[in-house]
């Protein structure tokens, strides 16, 4: 019986991830934490019964006893909760399916712990893959990505050696706005923002994935996770969401990854590892293709990629302050206070404005990080008043 902690546990992530550990068995979940949806949560921690929960604050935490039945496990709350999450002695295994920065901390100390890292959270790389990848060297710790297109990338270099790889690929939906022109992605609204064609997914991402900005995080994320420079990682947009990422090896054979779209397999793979078992998902039914397209993504009508390039070939910082900058842009656009191309805008301000510098230390990180977010607050802030 492997134990398992999951952070993370009420987003999509989380949720699949207990349905594949119920599928397959053999897992035991011993910590479990949660942000505000407290309700499902309490629901999860009754089934499932883990030894230690958080929550992010001491309000829900409160809520959480409240609404408890049976046994209670320890409860904590806060970021000194989804450390202990992280580093609980029982976990094998730590899923981190956070969402953005609140993910850093509790996945670094983990790795520090020499724990298997299922991640999901790709801010963790973004903000600190020399720190992350570092750490991991340090410890033995694993990094398996759960991404879809990490994940498909992983499988694709199993056996391959990294010389004879030319470039990866990763593939992009494209969103809800791939046919879209630049007035028209301006003034989008929330909804249709967030009404994303192919996957189901939590806000953030989803805005991420209207913008392209969590096709550029992923191009960080590979480089940190496979070790390939930005000029050997491109990305191509694919609106069947079939063909999950592929590898361009130097004698022009593309090795491809297909699946259904459906969190479940990168989850169950990233669990097993380096084994292989029978999954809870219908196999992909070829004979229902009508065709697969591939296209080049338009930068000038999604600039947020073009801007994670720079930020990689800067390098140090850059990539936490462009991370930060558009946590609170994004956040910005759910809250109605700007359009979904001021966030590109804000963006691209606040990278203007920063001077990188080594990201090889917690403070150099967290630093970076607060002082993006600052800027990005102010930049929001004056375009709204300048209204």
């Amino acid at each position: 019986m492997k134990g398992i902690s999951i952070l993370g546990s009420t987003g999509s992530i989380g949720c699949n991830t207990l349905k594949v550990i119920e599928h397959l068995g053999g897992f035991r979940v011993g910590a479990m934490a949660a942000g505000r949806n407290i309700e499902k949560f309490a629901e999860q921690v009754t089934k499932f019964e883990p030894e230690l929960v958080s929550v992010d604050t001491e309000e829900r935490a409160k809520e959480l006893r409240r609404l408890l039945r049976g046994a209670i496990p320890e409860i904590l709350y806060g970021s000194d909760g989804l450390v202990a999450v992280a580093t609980h002695s029982e976990a094998e295994i730590v899923v981190s399916a956070t969402v953005g920065a609140v993910g850093f901390l509790p996945t670094l100390r983990a790795i520090e712990a020499g724990k298997r890292i299922a991640l999901a959270n790709k801010e963790t790389l973004v903000m600190a893959g020399e720190l992350m990848t570092a750490a991991a060297v340090k410890s033995g710790a694993e990094i398996l990505p759960v991404d879809s297109e990490h994940n498909a990338i992983h499988q694709c270099l199993r056996g391959e050696k990294s010389v004879e790889v030319k470039r990866l690929i990763l593939t992009a939906s494209g969103g809800p706005f791939r046919q879209k022109n630049k007035e028209q992605i301006a003034a989008a609204s929330r909804e249709e923002a967030l009404n994303h064609p192919n996957w189901s997914m939590g806000d953030k991402i989803t805005i991420d994935s209207a913008t392209l900005m969590n096709k550029g995080l992923e191009v960080i994320e590979a480089r940190w996770l496979f070790g390939f420079d930005a000029d050997q990682i491109s990305v191509i947009v694919h609106p069947q969401s079939v063909v999950h990422s592929m590898v361009e090896m130097i004698d022009g054979s593309v090795i491809a990854q297909m699946g259904v779209t459906d969190m479940k397999h990168p989850i169950q793979y990233a669990l097993t590892f380096p084994d292989r078992e029978a999954g809870c998902l219908e196999p992909l039914d070829l004979e229902k293709l009508s065709q697969l397209t591939f296209e080049e993504p338009d930068l000038d009508r999604f600039p947020c990629l073009g801007l994670a390039y720079g930020a990689l070939r800067s390098g140090g910082t850059m990539p936490t302050v462009l991370n930060a900058a558009n946590e609170v842009a994004v956040r910005a656009f759910l809250d109605g206070k700007i359009g979904l191309a001021d966030i590109a805008a804000v963006n691209e301000f606040v990278m203007k404005e920063h001077s990188p510098s080594a990201a090889d230390s917690l403070e150099a990180v967290l630093a970076a990080d607060e002082w993006a977010r600052s800027r990005a607050i102010m930049k929001i802030e004056r375009s709204a008043a300048a209204v």
